[in-house]
């Protein structure tokens, strides 16, 4: 009976163990006051963080960024590259003008492309700019996601809420990955933390 006491009490201490453990590893990463859960289901699919960093601009807190994939990979090229499900959750930690933020993603792409690939993703720019523009003022705390579809298209969620139609054009994605990844991007140390898995 005591042995038995004992084993029970070796088991409990053991579980208590091994959840504490599951526990601190499955942690969120926290980034400027925002938790990016380290694993998430979207259409069905789960997705690994990446990595999660913070974008300032003139020493200010503009919003805090995590990139969700598949598989984690640590090459721009190679996320690029991939045909598989993605998210970009972006959280606010300024209020801004929606159009504000569509500005400055606009200018992104023109600083990593050429003038004829703008000209071919036009179409598909204007869609999601004039999605972002019709929200108005986004106020410190919105949620702005960017999710990747496995047959390429792309879908914009404010506060979990679609806006507009999802986008076909399968090179919009790739492109706006450029934003963050590509050779000229928007914050090279947030770069560097999309690039860094957590764990």
């Amino acid at each position: 009976m005591i042995r038995a006491n004992h084993v029970r009490r070796t088991l409990r201490g053991l579980l208590a163990t091994a959840l504490l453990s599951a526990g601190i590893a499955h942690a969120a990463v926290e980034v400027g006051g925002v938790d990016f859960q380290p694993q998430l289901t979207t259409q069905e699919h789960a997705l690994t963080l990446n990595g999660a960093g913070l974008r300032t601009r003139l020493g200010f807190k503009v919003y805090a960024m995590g990139l969700y994939l598949r598989t984690p990979l640590d090459s721009a090229e190679a996320i690029f590259e991939d045909a598989g499900e993605k998210r970009i959750r972006i959280v606010l930690t300024r209020d801004l003008e929606a159009r504000q933020f569509g500005d400055a993603l606009q200018a992104g792409l023109e600083k990593n492309h050429d003038a004829a690939t703008l000209e071919a993703l036009k179409p598909a720019t204007d869609t999601l700019l004039a999605a972002l523009q019709a929200v108005g003022e986004v106020k410190s705390g919105t949620e702005i996601i960017l999710d990747h579809s496995a047959k390429g298209t792309t879908r914009l969620l404010i506060n979990g809420q679609a806006q507009g139609d999802e986008i076909e054009d399968t090179a919009l994605y790739p492109a706006l990955l450029r934003i963050w990844l590509g050779a000229r991007p928007a914050d090279s140390d947030l770069r560097d933390a999309l690039l860094r898995h957590p764990n």
